[in-house]
């Protein structure tokens, strides 16, 4: 055994080196930035991946409630129901440990990011878990939710997890949108849509914001306190992100708990409100999970969790917690690790954790079908 000894003593040394690598930026103080080649990174071809990005700019309007409008216009009784923004240009960051290896436009522009808005909501889950406010994912809604909302044979049977995954095929309206008008099939017509059997829990993945905020409202009730101010207590204080980034909900979701009236929240931008946020925090939110819910020596976010939510569901293989898989199925990048994960909005936002070359990639306003080939080329810079 004395043998063994030097060798778990460099082991355990090895791993605190590791651990220690990473650079974790301070709140208003200037972030660190390194050369790429004092990391063995190839600058010209980390530049031509940058330049990528600029390049192919979103298609869509600045002007985020026409774009808005225009990207769900078949959607029946679709309208613009919390706050929008005028958005910026392309702007985005790569770190690698922690250090500013790149970055484009303005970083510390404050805009919408819509379906980005999930993974931090997903996190807000994890939270409850690690708190114990919820005993598992695995639970039914119903037996924490009674005011109806999840009453009925149906209903009833829905679990965290399925709300997560988007497997739920809860059935209702809520703040006046009706689960079967968000995002219908092509095919059928109105009647279809409308009149067509909810499809068992955890059976089929779809993608609908009525399904998400309904999962904003239970975890509000659950916590018994606004979304945002949980997300600024637990996550953002705590990793020094800024005091300019902001969660909005629907005009008229106003809900009251304890006597005390609160906002819940939705879950994307798809009729407005959401979650508004500068590059920077966005980046910093990405290196907490790049460093498995640790930020510097306090555990934030349990590991558990993170390997939870970025597990593959059954009915999608390329979705966890509401973090996109990059595993072999639909929405696979060629060429790519299958161990990537990432957050993705509407019009091209996007944080990308690449753990196996301990980078967090931030893009802002990227043609969303640009996504895998700019991670290509940014491979192209490690490799």
């Amino acid at each position: 055994m004395k043998q063994l000894l030097p060798l778990v003593l460099l082991m355990s040394i090895s791993l605190a080196a590791a651990q220690e690598a990473y650079y974790f930026p301070e709140r208003n103080v200037a972030w660190q930035e390194k050369s790429a080649k004092d990391l063995n990174v190839n600058a010209d071809k980390l530049y031509a991946a940058v330049s990528f990005a600029e390049a192919n700019e979103y298609a869509g309007s600045r002007d985020l409630r026409r774009a808005i409008l225009k990207g769900f216009e078949r959607e029946p009784f679709h309208k613009i129901l919390g706050p929008t923004k005028k958005r910026g240009g392309p702007a985005g960051m790569i770190l690698k440990n922690g250090e500013i290896i790149a970055k484009w436009g303005d970083t510390k522009r404050v805009d919408m990011t819509f379906s980005v808005t999930k993974s931090f909501l997903s996190t807000m889950a994890g939270l409850a878990e690690d708190r114990a406010l919820i005993a598992s994912a695995t639970d039914t809604v119903a037996n924490y939710i009674w005011d109806g909302t999840f009453d009925g044979e149906h209903n009833s049977k829905i679990t965290w997890e399925q709300l997560l995954q988007q497997n739920s095929a809860w059935s209702g309206e809520l703040w006046g949108g009706k689960d079967w008008a968000d995002r219908p099939p092509k095919e059928g017509g109105i009647d279809a849509w409308k009149f067509e059997k909810p499809k068992e829990p955890g059976t089929v993945m779809e993608y609908n914001d009525v399904r998400v905020n309904v999962l904003a409202y239970a975890l509000t009730n659950v916590w018994r306190k606004p979304m945002p101010l949980v997300l600024k207590e637990n996550i953002m204080d705590k990793i020094g992100a800024s005091t300019t980034w902001r969660w909005y909900g629907y005009e008229n979701a106003w809900i009251e708990i304890d006597g005390l009236k609160m906002k819940s929240v939705t879950g994307g931008g798809h009729s407005g409100a959401g979650l508004f946020i500068s590059t920077e925090d966005m980046a910093r939110f990405g290196l907490l999970f790049l460093n498995k819910g640790k930020w510097k020596e306090e555990q934030i976010i349990s590991e558990s969790w993170i390997e939870k939510a970025t597990s593959p569901s059954k009915p999608n293989v390329n979705y966890g917690y509401m973090w996109w898989l990059n595993k072999k199925g639909s929405r696979h990048w060629e060429g790519l690790s299958e161990n990537i994960y990432y957050a993705a909005g509407f019009g091209g936002n996007f944080i990308v954790i690449d753990k196996e070359h301990d980078m967090v990639v931030v893009t802002r306003w990227l043609e969303p079908s640009k996504i895998g080939e700019f991670m290509k080329l940014l491979k192209e810079s490690i490799d």
